[in-house]
């Protein structure tokens, strides 16, 4: 069993390169769950816009937003051998793990 995990501040990119990762698993006839989107982190940062401290009380307020997915599938040495080759933009960031599946 592997898991992919996905992070990116690009919501595009990220789902493009989720879309790649589906169509390679869905070719092959590999089970597949996923993709399960998780919340979004929101990184918010509030600054004074004078350095002073006079005049009026104005603020600059940014955010920074990081999209995640996660992907179960069942890990085989064909795909995960695609998975690497595949094409991924520099802002998204890929975790994947591997675990042993215990049949009951």
């Amino acid at each position: 069993m592997a898991r992919i995990k996905l992070t990116s501040t690009n919501l595009q990119n990220l789902e493009s390169t989720v879309k790649d990762i589906k169509d390679i698993v869905e070719k092959s006839g590999v089970r597949l769950k996923g993709p399960v989107p998780l919340p979004t982190k929101k990184l918010k940062v509030v600054t004074r816009k004078a350095p002073s401290g006079q005049g009026t009380h104005t603020f600059d307020k940014w955010e920074m937003r990081i999209h995640r997915r996660i992907i179960d599938l069942d890990a085989e040495d064909r795909i995960m051998r695609q998975l690497m080759r595949l094409k991924i933009p520099e802002d998204v960031f890929i975790e994947v793990s591997l675990t042993k599946q215990i049949k009951s």
